[in-house]
């Protein structure tokens, strides 16, 4: 691979953010945020798209599904990481995006990622 796979992380609670991130970067990926709020993980999308994305559904300013729309739509993947919502709900309005339960064991977080990377 000619690029360092990069991972957005969107998440408002700033030790679940930092050690996602750190997750991701001890794996060898390239992370993007962690973004607090939709609006920034947008503008962060929009200026350098992402490998994948992993989104809190409720953000600081909102609910993630409209910018985990446009990633889907554009064909990047996404993972979603709640404690509001079981991953069996988030699975029920986006069939084909991945949903982990906060809190997640780091190995089961790199999993999810390298599978999604897989599936694109």
């Amino acid at each position: 691979m000619s690029h360092s796979i990069r991972v957005l992380v969107a998440e408002d609670e700033l030790i679940i953010g930092e050690d996602l991130c750190q997750t991701i970067t001890e794996a060898g990926f390239e992370v993007e945020g962690p973004y607090e709020s939709v609006s920034s993980a947008m503008l962060a999308y929009q200026k350098n798209r992402p490998d994948v994305a992993i989104l809190d559904v409720q953000l600081g300013d909102g609910i993630v599904y409209p910018l985990a729309e446009q990633m889907m739509a554009e064909e990047v993947p996404v993972i979603f990481h709640s404690g509001q919502l079981t991953p069996a709900e988030v699975t029920h309005r986006f069939p084909h995006a991945q949903a982990l339960s906060k809190p997640c064991p780091p190995a089961e977080v790199i999993a999810r990622v390298q599978q999604a990377l897989q599936q694109s």
